[in-house]
């Protein structure tokens, strides 16, 4: 070790090389991806139990993207740090960013039906929200209306809860297929 190189010297005493941020998140994708996909879920989760926000079909769907994505994220993670990973990581990190795209179509075509520029599914028609009563209910045998997929519920800077998670997944996608072409350190 040089006088010049002290700088690069890691917590663990190990050499490690200047990178940049975008390097190290391509390197870590992975792992970001799963983060990512606990953090969405975590918040949807949120709105419905705290904000008192029943999801409608087309919520539950986006949310099983990040379920199905989220766990492919962890395989990726797993596999990674096998004997396969220069074999097994771009292929899969794609994947990931084909969920993520996935993802964020399912949300263009939710917000779609929110803004009324064109139908949403008809099992979607239905209008309220559910509530605890409702399941209690339910369980009785009484049929429940689902909220409806055509209402926005929750609007922030001009964007529903479908509108941000389109942008989001299609950031994430992005991102996923930016990692994916990278070279592995």
């Amino acid at each position: 070790m040089t006088i010049e190189n002290t700088g690069q010297v890691g917590a663990a005493g190990a050499l490690a090389p200047n990178r940049p941020a975008v390097a190290w998140a391509a390197d870590q994708w992975p792992l970001l991806a799963f983060i990512a996909c606990a953090v969405m879920l975590g918040a949807a989760h949120a709105f419905e139990t705290f904000g008192k926000l029943a999801p409608c079909l087309l919520c539950l769907k986006q949310r099983e993207v990040y379920w199905v994505t989220g766990a492919v994220a962890l395989v990726t993670v797993v596999l990674t740090r096998t004997a396969w990973a220069d074999k097994l990581r771009r292929p899969l990190i794609l994947l990931i960013g084909l969920g993520f795209l996935y993802g964020a179509g399912v949300a263009v075509y939710h917000a779609g039906a929110e803004w009324k520029w064109w139908p949403g599914p008809a099992a979607c028609a239905a209008g309220g929200a559910a509530s605890a009563d409702d399941l209690v209910a339910m369980l009785k045998g009484v049929k429940i209306a689902a909220p409806s997929c055509e209402k926005a519920v929750w609007i922030f800077l001009g964007l529903s809860m479908a509108g941000w998670n389109a942008v989001i997944s299609l950031g994430l996608a992005i991102a996923s297929f930016i990692a994916g072409v990278r070279k592995a350190a």
